[in-house]
């Protein structure tokens, strides 16, 4: 006669499929945290070179070839009345922490440089002369990104 055995998996076998299940999601997760930061990152210089373009626009136009003074925040000396960049240093100061984005102005020259997300000793910077790039945080105000 034969012996009935029964079909199903031992308790050890169950354990090593839960732990390398239990592994996996932990790669996965730090993976995603990271996306998450630089896609953080992407939205900020995303936001700062809009600013440049309508900076130029609003330099011509609005500004009457000037950028405007320098004040505690961004818009309420420089590039005053202007929604768009208004809503574009608000995006990225919302993105990456309230206070985070400095501006800087002559009249004639302007930098704006934002903190990133994935890197906080770092920032994106974008100036009257058409650069944008990463600098470590700046301690002065400056008008040209170093």
């Amino acid at each position: 006669m034969h012996k009935l055995r029964s079909r199903g998996f031992t308790l050890i076998e169950l354990l090593v499929v839960i732990a390398i299940i239990g592994i996996l999601s932990a790669v996965v997760l730090a993976s995603l945290n990271t996306a998450r930061s630089k896609g953080s990152d992407a939205a900020v210089q995303s936001d700062l070179d809009s600013i440049r373009t309508e900076a130029e626009i609003y330099y011509s136009g609005t500004g009457a070839n000037t950028y405007g003074a320098t004040t505690a925040l961004c818009t309420a000396g420089m590039f005053s009345g202007d929604s768009t960049i208004a809503r574009a240093i608000s995006g990225a100061d919302s993105t990456n922490g309230a206070g985070a984005v400095a501006c800087d102005s002559t009249g004639t020259a302007y930098a704006v440089e934002a903190t990133l997300v994935s890197n906080t000793s770092s920032s994106w910077c974008v100036d009257s002369t058409g650069q944008s790039k990463s600098e470590p945080n700046a301690a002065t105000a400056v008008t040209v990104c170093p």
